[in-house]
């Protein structure tokens, strides 16, 4: 991690660590919020911390060395809880800090289990939240007044964002990353890291059916075909006919490849698309929806009101880059 000064102020990130830590959920954060490039400088200094700095156990049999202790997390601008990949028992000294960076307006994060820290900070209390399915019934129960989601990628209630566990904390993490610097940051951050880009929280976490053995590719080559097609008016039929199947076949597989229908995905896509265009362009609003497939300027209005709660204009003032007659991405947290 390199070390800024006052000049290069930059929204600080603390991840916790508890004990034993996923080193997997640990990594997520460090690698894409470093991705970040702001006008030629980081967009986030991350700072993985812990209860006590020092060796910190980790799910697979090794100590990771941490240097920080809850200092980081007083000094940090959001604060992110890593997740176990178990159940375990929130530590104190984390509860308490939790609490105090809440007090102070922060915003906090978790991934996978780490909910339960922040449940236990009470936090959730009457909130909407996530964590892993496989131990939603146990967060449920520990603390009846979350409003769990049981079934989705991530769900953001103010500044509160918690995500299910595993490559559901890229999901998490990429959220934060468009709400701080807007979608064509984002999206370029999962390019670099090569990862999907940024999906809506509400996609289910798994799918109950099995999957076909060609898992994740069967439909590549078609949704990467839309992709380069949003401008124009595709149809079931049309994904089904450039997959060379048939439309419930196309549709069985999608669902099982991506969590969500081919129309649905494929709306938001083209929100996704209208979106890097109010940051990045300065096009009338019916060229934008022209070019990303949603026919009309009100259509446009309605879907993006709906994904953001901005009107398009009010989306460009706040995200849109210099130069496309908006101010610049402002941080999540003043």
């Amino acid at each position: 991690m390199r070390a800024l000064s006052t000049e290069q102020r930059v929204h600080r990130v603390a991840v916790l660590a508890p004990s034993p830590v996923s080193m997997f959920n640990l990594a997520i954060p460090e690698l894409l919020f470093s991705k970040v490039e702001v006008d030629g400088r980081p967009g986030y200094e991350v700072v993985i911390c812990a209860p006590e700095p020092g060796p910190v156990p980790t799910t697979g049999g090794l100590d990771l060395q941490v240097r920080h202790g809850l200092d980081a997390v007083r000094a940090a601008d959001t604060v992110l809880v890593a997740g176990t990949g178990a159940l375990f028992t929130p530590d104190p000294a984390t509860v308490a800090v939790l609490r105090e960076a809440a007090a102070d307006g922060k915003r906090i994060a978790s991934i996978c289990t780490g909910a339960f820290s922040l449940a236990e900070a009470g936090l959730l209390k009457g909130r909407a939240a996530t964590t892993y399915w496989g131990h939603a019934e146990e967060l449920r129960r520990r603390y009846p007044d979350v409003d769990l989601q049981g079934d989705v990628l991530y769900v953001q209630d103010g500044p509160v964002v918690t995500s299910s566990g595993y490559a559901a904390g890229i999901d998490l993490c990429l959220h934060i990353i468009r709400t701080d610097y807007g979608a064509a940051v984002a999206n370029q951050v999962a390019r670099l890291a090569l990862v999907a880009p940024v999906r809506p929280g509400g996609q289910t976490q798994f799918t109950q059916t099995p999957l076909p053995p060609e898992r994740g590719t069967a439909c590549a080559d078609t949704r990467g075909w839309a992709m380069r097609n949003l401008d124009k008016p595709l149809t079931l039929t049309d994904l089904a006919r450039h997959a060379g199947v048939s439309v419930r076949t196309l549709t069985r597989r999608f669902h099982a490849e991506s969590g969500v229908s081919p129309l649905q995905w494929l709306l938001h896509q083209r929100i996704e698309r209208a979106k890097e265009l109010l940051e990045t362009t300065t096009l009338p609003m019916d060229q934008v929806a022209r070019a990303c497939g949603l026919g009309t300027a009100d259509s446009l209005r309605t879907h993006v009101v709906r994904r953001t709660g901005l009107t398009p204009s009010a989306y460009r003032a706040q995200f849109g880059r210099p130069g496309t007659g908006a101010a610049a991405a402002t941080s999540f947290v003043a």
